[in-house]
This record gives C-alpha cells, structure tokens and sequence, in this order.
C-alpha cells in the first residue's frame, strides 16, 4: 500500500472514530457564562464587544425571552441539573443542603448510553450524585462512538471578579486588545443606580469580563470544530442567571433572572432566527432529553422548547428565598410583557444587607449615599423601609421595572390573571418556601447550616420568618 492510500485509509479510520455511533444520535454543549446577562452585542448592547457569541446566534437562534428560575447560582444550577423547581425539591434557599436530591437529568443521559462531562462548577446545594457525571475535568476525552453531552462552565463574569484585585482583573482581561478595553465614562447606566466613579467603573469591569469569556467561547466552539463534530451537536450559550450586579443577582427583576439564550442546531434551527417564545430553565433538561430520545423522570418539570415535541410556555415563574445570611421570600410570574411580583414579607426592606453582595464598590456607594440622603427617585426606592405586597410592571414601557403598577385600575384584570397564575404555581409544585427553614431541617430534608450563619451575626438576619 503506497503512502497516500495509508494516509487516506488513517483519515477514514479516524474520522469513523470521530462518529461512530453518533450520526444517528445528537450530542449536546452547554456553554455557560456566570452571573452573565444579555449584556452582548447580539442582543443589541452597543457597550458589547462578544464576537464569537455574536457569530453562533448568527449561526443559530437568539432567544429574548430567557429566564431562570432563581437569580442566584446554586438555587438556579440545582434546579437546572435536576429538571425541577428548587421550591419543590427544597434547594430554594443560598447554600442549604439537600441530603438526598432526586435524580439529574444528566443520570438519564448516561443511562441511555451518554457520555457526560461538567467540568468546573457543580455548585448545586447537594453533593454530586455518584451517577451524575462520568468526568468533572474534561469533556474531550470519551470513549469512541459515544454521544456527549457537555457543561462548559466560565467563571470570568462572575460577581467576584468584577471588584476583584488589580492583579486578577489583569489576568481574567489578559486577551483584550486595547480597543476592546470599555471606558467607564461611556458606560449606560440604569436609571436606579447614582451616576458615580464606583458604579461606572464596576460596569465598564463587567463588559470587559463579558469580552473575556467571549474569547473562552471561541476556543470551545473551534475545538468543536476541530475534532469534527460541530454538524452533529446541539449548542446551547446561555448566562446562569442575571449580571452580578446589585438588584440584579439575587433579584427576580429582569435584570436578575432574564438570561441570554444561543441555540445552535446545524440543519434544523435557520441561522440567525430570533425567537420571542418564553423559556424557562426548567425547560432545558426536559429539551435535552427530549432531542436524545430518552424518556424523562415524570417528577421533572418544564416544556420542551425544540423540536418536534415543542410546547410554547404562557408563563415563567422565579422565586427568591435566603441569600446567605439574610432571609426574604419574594415570588414572581411573567408572561411575554408583564411581571407580577408578591412579596411575602413586605416588612423587610429590600437592601436588606447581605455580607458578600456589599463587597461590591457599587453597592457600597449606594449605601453611603442613600446614608447621606443624597438619592432620589428610582435610586432611593431600592432602600425603603418595607416592600409593597404586590408589584406589576409593563416590561414594554419599563423595562427596568421601577414603575409599579400594581394599584393602577387600568391593570387590574392582568394583576389578578398573574395573581391567580402564581397562585396554582405555588400550590402545584408544592412550594417549601411556605415552612421554616427550621421545619425542613427537622423533617431531615436538609442539613442544619444555620448556625454558621448565625455566627456571622449579620444584620437582617430573620430565618425565623415565613
């Protein structure tokens, strides 16, 4: 055999390595940015400069009507790994503890025959099943002809890294160019943040991180390529919940749970689509499994969103419960323009104070101004003293959801519709919100971590509260 037939039958045998057993059976890419909203250029944000996410939504389709359910990470990752509301399963609240979490959709996948790899953060508030994953390294190295599923996790957005040290924000930006590099002057502020050096600068960090990750995505994308198998894979980009920006994370306003949403499916989404349907995070593993023909748990929420079992969603639903050290419990429903939000303990103000969120410079400013009563407006509402019990808002004319709505006779028929709505949600999916996180301990569903918060002894700490 001559050397050009040798090296055409070794290109044969390895492109058959490459796909067998995979032609006939997708494979699936999570990208995933942390504490990521739709702050990118292909949502319109002139301020962003995201490239290679800009080229797959062109690739693909761009949904604007994203959302978790949870506008915090573990809460929103558990409920993401696992298919159902964390109110259900009882991962509602920032870092408890769920002695024994019901099946991943994950597990489903590799019981069908699946490779499945999450490399990076498996921050879910439980201990990573034994079956969830095959690797929490790599997500290139599997057996030949195995179908893979993938979770590619990027941190550079995180909330931390926004205020991080000179040092470390040099390392996370060391790919930008100059022209890249986003001034903080030019920065397009919200309208209930004070216009300050602290918050200007803070923003300006974030879309440089939001840069970063572009450049991570890139590199994912092209070793898709490279190994041969972009054709057959479904790729979803999304954020895990809102920028980590304050009333944006840990906020059911759409700053914290509206999330950018990228599918690229070769052959079967028309590149550079925009959908306007709603979907929810709870959506995404019924979607995976639906597309691998894999039967879910019935336990499991959600719609699916592709293919051809797709549903179209009236509603999506959001809850916030304790944040670290500081209890509230907020619910909210919305449909394609408005948002209704009950907040069940009206008494407490919003800005209560949350040790790690007041790290960031912003939100130190907005206290130290809000101290030397210098705000007004949209800036001052956010530090009330208590909450109204229901807020609505027209998300077409106030996108920022500062203007409430909710006592408005004009509005009254939507505010009972999503009044009603919220209502079957909570009962339906048997929200734990409802009890005492001391019940939910005594009843053995989760561990007791409320003592290393109370330690901390920070103030607005009520866990006490329904």
């Amino acid at each position: 055999m001559n050397r050009i037939a040798v090296v055409i039958v070794a290109l044969f045998c390895l492109c058959g390595a490459l796909h067998a057993g995979t032609a006939d059976r997708l494979n699936f890419l999570f990208i995933v940015g942390e504490d990521l909203g739709p702050q990118l250029g292909c949502y319109g944000d002139k301020n962003a400069i995201t490239p290679n996410i800009d080229k797959l939504a062109s690739e693909g389709a761009l949904f604007t009507r994203a959302f978790t359910h949870s506008p915090v990470c573990a809460p929103s990752r558990s409920g993401l790994i696992t298919a159902q509301y964390p109110t259900t399963i009882g991962t509602h609240h920032m870092r408890s503890t769920l002695l024994a979490p019901p099946p991943t959709f994950t597990s489903l996948l590799r019981k069908a025959g699946y490779f499945v790899a999450w490399p990076g953060k498996t921050d879910f508030n439980f201990a990573v099943p034994a079956d969830a994953f095959d690797s929490t390294k790599k997500w290139t190295d599997r057996e030949a002809g195995k179908p893979f599923f993938a979770y590619i996790n990027i941190s550079e957005t995180h909330e931390s890294q926004i205020r991080s040290d000179a040092k470390r924000y040099a390392e996370n930006t060391r790919r930008l160019k100059p022209e890249q590099r986003h001034d903080p002057a030019k920065m397009v502020l919200p309208p209930y943040y004070p216009d300050t050096p602290e918050v200007r600068k803070d923003i300006a960090h974030y879309y440089d991180l939001a840069t970063a990750i572009d450049y991570t995505v890139g590199d994912v994308l092209e070793e898709l390529e490279k190994r041969g198998e972009a054709q057959n894979t479904v790729v979803i980009f999304f954020g895990d919940h809102g920028w980590g920006m304050p009333r944006g994370k840990r906020w059911v306003y759409d700053s914290g749970i509206r999330v950018p949403l990228i599918v690229r499916w070769p052959g079967k989404i028309q590149p550079g689509s925009v959908r306007e349907d709603l979907v929810s995070f709870i959506d995404l593993g019924a979607t995976v499994l639906s597309l691998a023909g894999v039967e879910r748990n019935p336990a499991m929420n959600g719609n699916v969103f592709l293919g051809p079992a797709a549903q179209q969603r009236k509603y999506v639903y959001a809850h916030r419960d304790r944040m670290d050290e500081t209890f509230d419990r907020i619910r909210a429903v919305r449909d394609n323009r408005f948002k209704y939000i009950r907040n069940f303990e009206p008494q407490l103000p919003y800005a209560q104070r949350i040790a790690y969120m007041d790290e960031m410079p912003t939100m130190k400013v907005w206290r130290q101004l809000n101290d030397e009563k210098k705000l007004s407006g949209a800036q001052a509402l956010f530090f009330a003293p208590s909450k109204p019990r229901e807020e609505l808002y027209d998300l077409d004319a106030d996108p920022h959801e500062i203007n409430n709505i909710a006592a408005l006779p004009e509005h009254s028929v939507k505010l009972q519709e999503l009044s009603k709505a919220l209502d079957a949600w909570i009962a339906e999916s048997k929200d734990l919100g409802q009890y005492p996180e001391t019940e939910l301990i005594a009843r053995g569903l989760v561990k007791n971590v409320l003592d290393q918060y109370a330690k901390r002894k920070e103030p607005g700490y009520k866990v006490e509260q329904k």
